[in-house]
């Protein structure tokens, strides 16, 4: 295999969903493993490792790979590989195994396209209760500025993650909260390494986090609306600027 070995993944690894733990668990061997289904932890396993590029794009992964390195049967690695496929990160050739999806430029546009149509969505959604996600959101931003404070960018691109999360979970649209955690999954993997080495992308976004919440104070959504829209745009141009 080309890639790295993803045993060394969770120390860079950026993860905003319950599979995080799942990953962690599994890559260190801890107690209670084993009541974690065998199909939940190759899936927690080899998702890591892409998101985190240990697995690049282009790799062919195999069946009997994957099996030995978690440690379980090739059925369950079926059964991962598919709910993977599902989620725009690999694509299965039978007989053969699963190849990485590499990041396309188109991808990075359409990834960005839909957070914006599903956070403007939410925006609106939650403006007649905003008030109380200001608390929760403030909490988000405090954790920002702790972050980086002590440098730690995987920490706070999850708090930067928790934060947008936090408003579409409260818009109360599962099926969309679950769509947008998969576009954020994608766009970990695209990754802006450069925040490690420009902090001023931090101060950037704590400061258009914190104008958001001052939007939620307000009377315009409207407003709120176009600082989302906004927030977005720079993070495409980010992106865009990381190929």
């Amino acid at each position: 295999m080309v890639g790295g070995d993803p045993a060394q993944a969770p120390d860079a690894l950026i993860l905003g969903d319950e599979t995080a733990e799942i990953a962690r668990v599994v890559v260190e061997a801890a107690p209670g493993v084993e009541k974690i289904p065998a199909a939940e932890r190759v899936y927690a396993y080899v998702k890591a490792a892409i998101l985190d590029r240990a697995y690049p794009g282009g790799e062919l992964l195999t069946e009997g790979e994957l099996a030995t390195a978690v440690g379980v049967s090739r059925t369950p690695v079926r059964e991962a590989l598919l709910r993977l496929e599902e989620s725009g990160l690999v694509k299965l050739y039978p007989k053969r195994g699963a190849l990485v999806l590499p990041v396309l430029p188109q991808e990075i546009d359409d990834v960005l396209e839909a957070r914006e149509l599903i956070e403007t969505h939410a925006a609106a959604k939650v403006w007649p209760r905003r008030k109380r996600l200001i608390e929760a959101l403030t909490e988000r931003v405090d954790e920002m500025r702790a972050h980086r404070k002590s440098g730690d960018a995987k920490s706070f691109l999850e708090a930067d993650r928790a934060f947008h999360e936090a408003i579409v979970d409260a818009a109360g649209n599962q099926i969309l909260a679950k769509l947008y955690n998969s576009l954020r999954d994608r766009q970990v993997r695209m990754g802006v390494p450069g925040i490690e080495v420009q902090p001023v992308r931090m101060d950037k976004s704590i400061t258009a986090h914190q104008e958001m919440i001052e939007a939620l104070g307000g009377n315009s959504v409207k407003r709120f609306r176009e600082l989302v829209i906004a927030h977005i745009a720079e993070a495409a141009s980010d992106l865009r600027g990381t190929r």
